[in-house]
């Protein structure tokens, strides 16, 4: 797989210029590549919002990350501003080569309409498990953790400001409560909807799937995961983040990361 991702350079938003795979890593002990969907796709937003939740640990165990979104310069620019992603962490696939040559799992292509395709998958044709997790958005999920805070202003447009004491309501913080994650995925959906033609330029790709891929050092393989259908980005959904929780800390590999900071 790595002489497969040499051969596929992508464009990087901090260098501005296509970079080789060689380039990103620096000696970080483990490499984390995530191959994600449309930059305007529920997966991709909703990953991205896990990964920034998550930084400290990644930066804690020593993880280099590189996320690809398919997607022009103007996406990849408007999902970072958005997301706070760092811009050091994205590299852009419009055509997205790199899933076709890692033989990610296309989507739907049941009809000539990549958003009538997208549609059917939402659901659930095509894309086994999105529906249940629809579902988990709205009754919440005890295996999960809560996901905002008492003292968070959520903004999910159409709605008003909302304040995170409302989910105190139905739920207690140690859990994820129900109608939580679904308010998440409104927030999303706000802003995909609100720059719709800058996330969004190729139709045909927007049934793509991703998956997620994580070396150590010396190129082993450590965790795979294929997206098989919409929403399907994690093994476990309930916690998609919890392949880190393997990895050795920092401080125990004898050496610091060399990842820089956007």
């Amino acid at each position: 797989m790595n002489d497969l991702l040499a051969s596929h350079p992508l464009f990087s938003l901090l260098h501005d210029r296509p970079i080789a795979w060689h380039e990103t890593w620096g000696d970080s002990p483990y490499r984390l590549l995530i191959v994600g969907t449309q930059l305007g796709d529920f997966d991709t937003m909703e990953y991205g919002w896990w990964l920034l939740r998550e930084q400290e640990e990644l930066r804690s165990r020593g993880v280099a990350v590189r996320f690809v979104g398919i997607g022009e310069r103007a996406a990849g620019e408007r999902f970072c501003a958005f997301t706070q992603m760092p811009r050091s962490w994205l590299v852009l696939d419009p055509e997205a080569t790199l899933h076709q040559a890692l033989g990610l799992y296309r989507g739907l292509t049941t009809t000539p309409s990549g958003f009538l395709n997208l549609m059917l998958m939402c659901a659930g044709l095509g894309s086994p498990g999105t529906l249940a997790e629809v579902l988990r958005g709205y009754t919440g999920d005890r295996h999960a953790p809560a996901l905002f805070t008492a003292t968070e202003s959520i903004m999910a447009p159409p709605l008003p400001p909302l304040s995170g004491r409302l989910f105190q309501a139905v739920g207690s913080d140690d859990h994820l409560r129900p109608l939580e994650l679904a308010t998440l995925r409104l927030r999303h959906m706000g802003e995909v909807l609100s720059h719709w033609s800058e996330y969004v330029t190729n139709y045909k790709l927007l049934t793509q799937r991703g998956g997620t891929f994580l070396w150590d050092r010396s190129g082993t393989l450590l965790y795979e995961h294929r997206d098989r259908g919409v929403l399907g980005f994690a093994a476990d959904p309930s916690r998609p983040m919890g392949f880190l929780t393997a990895l050795a800390p920092l401080g125990s590999l004898g050496r610091e990361s060399s990842e820089s900071k956007a």
